[in-house]
């Protein structure tokens, strides 16, 4: 839709005011003088002058007969030929005689002079001559009022209407209807405004959506996290109590309710470990300690704590790297991502297993994979391992001993690196973890 600038509407409006007002004087001067031609015609003054100039000597040398019928009929017949009205009246102002009593002359031009003989006032005489420019005044006038009703109209459809409409949207979307219809406008400067209202529109239902998002999600964190303590919490009770109560009466069993307790206790830790971190990631701006790192290093030392848990189960733990892998990044949270990764390969690799791990630098990206032999993940868990306090093991049981937050916290740890995370199964079997950080840039 073409548009126009408030100051081109402006020119417009100005341009309306000059034109239709001279096209109406232009149509009465028509209509009255039947030509288009606003020259002065000579000879038609020249008559009127004529008229006048026998009209006035008429009355000057009948000034003792101005009361006499048969005079003021002859001046009546010569008046009326000359298309002119006259009045005439005494030294004391008052009337004689008037030719037209309907014709004051408000719009009209006039003749005034006075009578005089001897040296006394013997009267005064007006006379309304035929031209007048009323005709003209009023088809001016008149184009002035279409001219403002036509700028009127025009204005509240191009300026006023529009801008009413959009405050009624604003408050309709105030109220909470997102599906409201902004006003188009054939003004620049208010399609403009209403482009950039729509804009901000969006963005609002955007965070709005965005923030139910969250209220749901965080609804959804206390809900879980209710559950995730509950368990162990109750198990851990359960085992002080039968310990305080006497139940466990031999060696061998205190010895079990105790580890029980540790074991319980080590999982809460965890858990509240692992949810302190989730939320500094994702609600609290986090500082990184970036420095360069070497990849192999971090991969290297998660290994090395991961082993003793593997050596558990008879898992076979493997890394390797091609050459040097350079970053840019904070040691500390680095580990915890990789450290989640072997944890949740240990956990889901069944005993005798194999773990792989490989790092190598591609282009200005290092690279990682983490492959295991447990049973991979299935179609829904591809979708959704990286939810927050997801697990696909049924009836949220713990016998993998995870919190549901792991994978979720390592991915944004390597999103707050700059690189990315993906989950997928390899084609020989089992789970296969793919992720990049971009590589430090040498000096």
């Amino acid at each position: 839709m073409q548009t126009l600038r408030i100051r081109t509407f402006t020119v417009l409006i100005f341009f309306i005011i000059l034109l239709v007002p001279w096209v109406f004087f232009v149509a009465a001067h028509f209509m009255e003088t039947k030509t288009l031609s606003f020259t002065k015609n000579g000879p038609q003054d020249e008559i009127l002058q004529k008229q006048l100039t026998e009209t006035v000597h008429l009355i000057e040398e009948g000034s003792d007969r101005w009361r006499d019928p048969n005079w003021q009929n002859q001046l009546h017949n010569e008046l009326r030929q000359a298309k002119m009205d006259a009045v005439i009246l005494s030294a004391s102002d008052q009337e004689i005689y008037r030719s037209n009593p309907e014709r004051h002359g408000a719009l009209s031009l006039t003749e005034r002079f006075s009578v005089i003989e001897d040296g006394h006032l013997l009267g005064k005489v007006v006379i309304y001559l035929p031209k007048s420019n009323a005709v003209q005044v009023i088809s001016i006038v008149a184009g002035l009022l279409v001219a403002y009703f036509i700028i009127g109209v025009e204005m509240r459809r191009f300026l006023l209407k529009p801008l009413e409409r959009m405050s009624y949207a604003a408050r309709q979307i105030a109220a909470g209807d997102w599906e409201v219809e902004l006003p188009r406008s054939r003004i620049t400067e208010i399609s403009e405004v209403r482009d950039g209202f729509e804009v901000m529109v969006k963005g609002i239902q955007k965070a709005f959506q965005k923030q139910a998002e969250s209220e749901e999600e965080r609804r959804f964190v206390i809900a879980a996290v209710a559950h995730d303590l509950r368990t162990p919490l109750f198990a851990l009770r359960g085992y002080l109590d039968g310990l305080e109560q006497g139940i466990a009466q031999s060696p061998d069993k205190i010895a079990k309710y105790v580890a029980v307790c540790r074991e319980k206790s080590a999982q809460l830790d965890r858990l509240v470990e692992d949810l302190f971190t989730f939320t500094k990631l994702e609600y609290v701006e986090m500082n990184l300690h970036n420095k360069t790192i070497d990849l192999k290093l971090i991969i290297q030392q998660s290994v090395d704590s991961l082993r003793p848990l593997a050596r558990q189960k008879n898992i076979s733990i493997s890394s390797h790297t091609a050459g040097h892998c350079f970053i840019i990044g904070d040691m500390h949270l680095l580990e915890r991502a990789m450290n989640n990764f072997l944890d949740n390969a240990v956990r889901h690799t069944p005993s005798y297993g194999e773990i792989v791990i490989q790092s190598y630098k591609e282009g200005n990206k290092v690279k990682f994979t983490i492959r295991d032999t447990g049973p991979g993940f299935s179609s829904e868990e591809l979708h959704r391992v990286f939810e927050p306090l997801y697990r696909g093991e049924a009836s949220r049981n713990r016998s993998t001993g995870g919190s549901g937050l792991g994978l979720t916290i390592s991915q944004s740890i390597i999103r707050r690196h700059g690189g990315e995370l993906a989950a997928g199964n390899h084609s020989e079997g089992g789970a296969l973890l793919t992720g990049w950080i971009p590589a430090a840039v040498p000096d």
